[in-house]
């Protein structure tokens, strides 16, 4: 019997160096799938502070989107403007021009018809 009882005490020591075995192994994999998760963590983190900075980014394209917009209207308005002037300047040198032109031609007539 004192044979048996051995064998049953090396069965069982055979088992529990198994059962070791195994959660020393599980150990690691959960250690690893710790220091996966880690990892993931500072992934998202970063993934974070690149979201926030481009959002920032995209608030800043939007708000020049906005001010050119802004602009273009002004400018498109200051063009009309400047159209309406350069014609009623224009305008303005024609009849100038032409008023000049009729006094010259008058006194130029009146010198004609003087007798020197």
């Amino acid at each position: 019997m004192a044979y048996m009882e051995k064998q049953e005490v090396l069965l069982l020591d055979n088992e529990i160096a198994f059962d070791e075995a195994i959660i020393e192994e599980r150990e690691q994999g959960i250690q690893e799938i710790q220091q996966q998760i880690g990892e993931v963590n500072e992934i998202f983190k970063d993934l974070a502070v690149l979201v926030h900075e481009q959002g920032t980014m995209i608030d800043d394209i939007g708000t020049h989107i906005e001010n050119s917009r802004a602009a273009t209207v002004q400018a498109k308005s200051h063009l009309v403007k400047a159209a309406k002037t350069q014609r009623s300047n224009s305008s303005l040198v024609n009849i100038y021009s032409s008023v000049l032109i009729f006094i010259n031609y008058t006194q130029s007539c009146a010198r004609r018809k003087v007798p020197s």
